[in-house]
């Protein structure tokens, strides 16, 4: 992969652009928490909950099945920074993933296992990332990373027992997150919801869900147009 060594010398991102891409990059790697989705809204509230060892191997057995999986997304964000994006994921585990906003501006973040891509068009950026061990604590574990870890990095909890929804807490006292769930339909996760420790709400609902397809590696790739300003963090 072919990095531009310049010095950045375009506008300095504005705090709203930073926001889109923390949250951006945060639904994946760092700051998936949570607040009830619908689905749970829904529900009786003297529904039983499930133990947090049976909600572990259910939501292990859900996300086991979920070996790839592509779909479009609305994403809405909610308190100091709030906006709704629109665009189109991918991921296929192990630790692959692609998340491209269209709308109502275009940027997108690229991770293959050893590194992360976040490219900005408009303003001609892309900054690369280290995806480190520090992944195995984050929500991209969720849907690209190994199921069978989830419960070391996580609590987890099954509020109705009859409704594939799950409330995800973290183990580690600096998360950036508080809590994270994740909601279900035809062993599909449909919405995940998340309240990050800013006080902010982030819901992200998918559509359009194909399960298990096949996706080339080169949807994982990402080697900077000509002329964009490159940053290593």
């Amino acid at each position: 992969m072919t990095l531009l060594t310049k010095q950045v010398s375009k506008p300095t991102t504005t705090a709203k652009q930073k926001w889109m891409s923390g949250a951006l990059a945060g639904v994946l790697m760092t700051t998936f928490g949570v607040a009830a989705p619908m689905v749970a809204l829904s529900q009786s509230a003297s529904a039983a909950p499930a133990s947090n060892l049976v909600a572990a191997q259910r939501l292990n057995k859900l996300l086991t099945n979920t070996k790839s999986m592509t779909a479009n997304f609305t994403q809405t964000t909610k308190g100091a920074s709030s906006g709704t994006f629109k665009g189109s994921m991918s991921v296929q585990r192990p630790n692959n993933f692609r998340w491209e906003t269209k709308s109502p501006s275009e940027q997108l973040i690229v991770a293959n296992g050893s590194s992360m891509w976040i490219y900005d068009k408009d303003l001609e950026q892309a900054t690369q990332q280290a995806v480190d061990s520090q992944v195995g604590n984050t929500p991209a574990l969720l849907l690209s990373g190994d199921p069978s870890k989830i419960d070391k990095n996580f609590k987890i909890t099954q509020p109705y027992a009859t409704k594939n929804y799950y409330v995800l807490y973290p183990k580690l006292s600096d998360a950036s997150f508080k809590n994270l769930s994740v909601s279900f339909s035809g062993g599909k996760p449909v919405m995940m919801v998340l309240n990050d420790t800013l006080g902010q709400t982030t819901s992200i609902k998918f559509n359009g869900i194909k399960l298990n397809p096949s996706i080339s590696s080169s949807q994982f790739k990402f080697t900077p147009p000509k002329g964009v300003d490159v940053i290593n963090q």
